[in-house]
């Protein structure tokens, strides 16, 4: 049951952050300005287990969310053959901007004591 309500609030939030941004043409994707409204929310203790039982069921059947991506190369394996080595180094660039990304933030976002500096 914490699992539906965890999943009902990620859905929740989804549906506030695609009426903002739609509702005020922002160039955001809904489902990032629901995440950034999720975050506050989750120092709330009732949203945050429920939220984390919903993503601990999410992380175990993970690799279920990946047969419709195995699915879509298969059916564009064409593509593949003709722009793979783009799309591989798109994908990686990519990668690396986001892990150098994530990196930053969370190291800006520990406190002074933490990151060694007085």
């Amino acid at each position: 049951m914490q699992g539906l309500r965890g999943l009902a609030w990620l859905l929740v939030f989804q549906s506030l952050g695609e009426l903002i941004s739609r509702g005020l043409h922002l160039p955001l994707p809904g489902p990032v300005l629901g995440l950034l409204m999720l975050l506050p929310a989750l120092r709330v203790a009732a949203i945050r287990e429920a939220v984390a039982v919903c993503a601990q069921f999410l992380l175990s059947h993970l690799s279920l969310l990946f047969v419709p991506v195995g699915v879509g190369v298969m059916v564009h394996l064409g593509l593949f053959a003709d722009y793979g080595l783009r799309i591989l180094l798109v994908i990686a660039l990519s990668t690396w901007i986001g892990l150098a990304v994530t990196a930053l933030v969370l190291h800006a976002g520990r406190p002074k004591q933490e990151r060694g500096e007085r």
